[in-house]
């Protein structure tokens, strides 16, 4: 290896161009390769590091995003009982409904696969550069009334409007207070206009309104989400029971 290789190597590492560094010392290694032009060689090596950028991005979305799931919309299970269409999830994943700050509302009895399903968009939002921020209902709640008592609540605020894309799970569950209501409200509002949902729930929509504290609070709440989310039924039994007898019939 010459001098100025050399010197090009540690310039590229001391830039933090890792990939592009590496992906250098592997075309030195073969010697094919320098039968292509340079313009070809150097491309290589351009998209090398924009690759690997891309992938480390996307890792950290994926990581702050705080999914409890690894879920790949790849891998859903269209079994014709869980009522779920390819076509439906298809055109839900390029996820334009968060490009258009609308919602995505997932209903379903317990264990059929919603928090599963909402990791999955969640983590494809990832995909496309969108942030994520994922919430149980029970957590936000209790996080949000912390935050009362002890003045952070401008902080949480400004985390619960940052991300592209907020996923609250099991909506319907947890200890919603009056104040908690609405400082919701106060999160929904500001994502209707400037961000998006997804929702999971065990209650259908029409019951949520009785799920909330305050008759006027449920109306401002439900008419910011309700109205502009596509909604998908999950059915089936659940499937924690499914997986237990694959791994039963696979001992």
């Amino acid at each position: 290896m010459t001098g100025i290789v050399s010197r090009t190597i540690a310039q590229l590492r001391a830039l933090k161009m890792n990939s592009m560094a590496g992906a250098y010392e592997l075309q030195l290694q073969q010697p094919k390769l320098h039968e292509i032009g340079f313009d070809e060689r150097f491309a290589l090596l351009v998209d090398q590091e924009a690759n690997e950028r891309e992938s480390r991005k996307l890792t950290r979305f994926v990581r702050e995003a705080g999914f409890p799931d690894r879920a790949n919309l790849e891998d859903i299970e269209y079994r014709p009982e869980r009522g779920l269409e390819k076509q439906r999830i298809a055109s839900l994943a390029n996820c334009e409904w968060v490009s258009k700050q609308l919602n995505v509302i997932i209903l379903g009895s317990t264990g059929v696969g919603k928090t599963w399903l909402a990791c999955a968009f969640g983590t494809q939002a990832c995909r496309l550069g969108f942030t994520v921020a994922f919430f149980r209902a029970s957590d936000l709640y209790e996080q949000i009334s912390t935050a009362i008592l002890d003045g952070s609540l401008a902080k949480l605020r400004q985390n619960l409007h940052k991300p592209s894309l907020l996923i609250i799970d099991d909506f319907g569950l947890g200890q919603l207070t009056l104040q908690t209501a609405q400082v919701l409200l106060d999160v929904v509002d500001h994502r209707a206009r400037k961000g998006s949902l997804l929702i999971t729930s065990q209650f259908p929509t029409t019951q949520w309104h009785d799920l909330l504290p305050d008759k006027t609070l449920a109306d401002a709440i439900l008419d910011r989400i309700v109205h502009q989310s596509h909604c998908l039924t999950l059915k089936g039994e659940s499937m924690r029971k499914v997986n237990g007898r694959k791994r039963l019939e696979a001992t």
